[in-house]
Parts: C-alpha cells; structure tokens; sequence
C-alpha cells in the first residue's frame, strides 16, 4: 500500500518544503530567524543503523567562523594507529545528514573509509544566521572545512580525501574542488546545478519548452528583490517559493517525485526546513561548471539515473569537465531513487572508484 505525505497541506505546501527558493505556486508564512538545532545524539536518521561501523559526532568551524556539526562515520574496529583515506558527503538542497548523506557516509565507512556527513552552514544542526538560507559559495566553503577537520584527524591521510556530493551537493563540491585541491576524487550523484535550475526551472529534461523565459526570471528576481525590504523591515524571514512565475508542469512532475522521499516516513525529518526566498539572487547568480576543466588531473565520477529529470546537469557536466572523468548511468532508477534506494545505488562503483583513486 502506497504510504501517504504526512506534510500537512498538499502539493503546494510541499513544494516550498521540498524546492524552498525555486519557482512554486505556494508560499510558506513569515518565521523568525530562530537558532540552530539542539544537537541529537539520539539515532534520529531516516535510515537504519549498520553495525559494522561506529558513529561520532562532532564539530567545528569553517573559514566564515560558522559551528558546522557533522556526524563522522568510521569502520567498526578500525586501526586508528594507521592512516586511512576519507570522504565527505554532502545533503541534497535543504537536506541534512540524518538523510541521504548519513545514508551514504555509513555504506562507505562499512566498505573501509572514514566518511564525514554534515549539516551544511545555516542548516539543521550547524550554525550561521540567519536560519535556513542558501549560500553557494558558503556551500562550497562547508566541503573545505571538513577537509580542514578530516585532514587534521590522526586517522586519516589528508592526502587521500574524496567527496560525494548528492543533488545540490553535487555541484556545491565541483564549486569546492575547483578552488580546493586538496579533494583528490570527485564523485557527485543525481548532481543538480542549483545556479541553472533557480534560472530555468526544473524537470526540463523531458519537456525543453518549459524553461523560464527571461520575463519569468526577471519577475522572480524582482519579486525576491522586493521581499528583501519587508524581511528588513519586520526582522523576519519569508521561507519557501514565491508567487510571481507559476510551476511549469514538468516541475510539477519533479516535485512530486521529490515529495515520495521528503514528504513521506521514508526520508521526512524535522529539521530538513525551505530555504528563504530571499536567497533566490544568490542562486541565480551560481555557475559551478563554469570552471570544472580545472579539476583535471583528479577525477570526477558523475553518476545518474538512467529516468532521473536531472541527468542532463551529469551530462553535461561531464562534458565540460577535463580527463580523467567518467559518467556513469543507473538502469531504471530515477532522480531520487539514489537517494535511498539500495538497490537503485551503485555502492560497488563508488567504493571501487575511490580505492582507486585515494590510494
């Protein structure tokens, strides 16, 4: 039996939980900019535990001085005496690590590596204010402050550090790698270019004609413009969407396929919340292939489903990018099913890439 959103509100209220600053047909009300989540150490993930591993969490400060709290993922009875690689995993967009990235950083912390998965700045456990803004370039900057603390671990080899970027992740971490050699092995999956898909919109894969004409986008900009000064002038923020450009219906389609995991006990957690609305400028202005040449000679690995509406970013991404790359296509799975599927996630792929690569 098909399980049933327990976000209260339909498809428009799940639009702006799922997308936040993207185009939708909703809004959610004013909140104040509140403070960060209490830090958990309750198992409060929406996957189940691996006992082949131990989890950690800890914290510590990116280069803007904002507390990042991360759960670290290591092999049960490892050998803390020798050096081992790592990686750090990063959340979809308004994700946090108790979802898909924990998801991902305990599979390969069972498979041999230490792995880091954090709530980015503004987000969920991690610090920053206001709450629940999206920032690229601060994005970018959460992946190089966890090679910061990664790297000065005992543990790990800090010249044997990778990341997996999941969704947005994907292309926050190419922003990181391209100004941060020190991450060594690329690998983003169901990678979206939030930069193309706050201009553009989304699901544009099948239905090329519902990109965002350049009217549409200047309506969103001004409408995002304009609630700059309500937000200053009352002292708090508007989260979610705006009203200006209606979804398109290949969006409508991607959001309800976003809505089978955030919108269900399958991947719901209380504190994966929408993004502002004022953080619509920031994205618009966001172009993380702009120079993914440079990453060469390190390696990228793009992988995607074979249905997802977001395989054209891996795609051409990988065009762009220098050797060595690879682009790899799951059969049958779609956009989200890599986020949880166990059957759809090439595990193997990755933990072959990787030794290879942080050896």
């Amino acid at each position: 039996m098909k399980k049933k959103p327990i976000i209260k509100g339909g498809l428009h209220l799940l639009i702006v939980m799922v997308l936040a600053v993207l185009v939708s047909t909703n809004t959610v009300s004013s909140a104040t900019t509140g403070s960060p989540a209490a830090i958990s150490l309750a198992w409060d993930k929406t996957f189940p535990k691996n006992n082949k591993v131990t989890v950690e969490k800890v914290s510590y400060t990116n280069r803007l001085g904002i507390n990042i709290v991360a759960d670290m993922y290591l092999p049960k009875n490892m050998n803390r005496a020798k050096k081992s690689s790592a990686i750090i995993v990063g959340p979809p967009f308004t994700g946090v690590k108790e979802q898909t990235a924990g998801l991902y950083a305990q599979e390969m912390a069972a498979r041999g590596f230490v792995t880091l998965a954090f709530d980015p700045s503004y987000t969920g456990e991690s610090g920053g204010q206001p709450r629940n803004i999206a920032s690229p370039d601060t994005f970018a900057e959460d992946f190089s402050a966890a090679v910061d603390f990664l790297g000065t671990r005992s543990f790990v080899d800090r010249n044997r550090i990778g990341v997996i970027g999941v969704c947005a992740s994907g292309g926050f971490a190419v922003s990181a790698a391209q100004i941060d050699p020190r991450l060594k092995a690329i690998a983003t999956v169901s990678m979206y270019d939030m930069g193309r898909a706050t201009r553009e919109g989304l699901g544009l894969a099948v239905t090329p004609n519902d990109v965002m004409t350049k009217e549409e986008q200047i309506k969103a900009l001004e409408e995002a413009a304009e609630q700059r000064w309500i937000d200053f002038e009352s002292g708090q923020i508007k989260y979610g969407g705006g009203t200006a450009v209606e979804l398109k219906p290949s969006a409508e389609a991607a959001v309800r396929e976003f809505s089978e995991y955030y919108g269900t006990p399958r991947g719901y957690h209380p504190r994966s919340l929408p993004y502002s609305l004022t953080s619509r400028g920031a994205l618009v202005n966001f172009y993380p292939f702009e120079h993914i040449d440079t990453i060469s000679p390190r390696p990228i690995l793009f992988i995607a489903g074979e249905n997802a509406h977001s395989r054209y970013y891996s795609e051409d991404a990988y065009k762009l990018a220098a050797e060595p790359k690879e682009l790899y296509i799951v059969p049958g799975a779609g956009h989200v099913d890599l986020y949880d599927r166990m059957e759809y996630i090439p595990f193997n792929k990755l933990e072959s890439f990787f030794k290879a690569n942080l050896k």
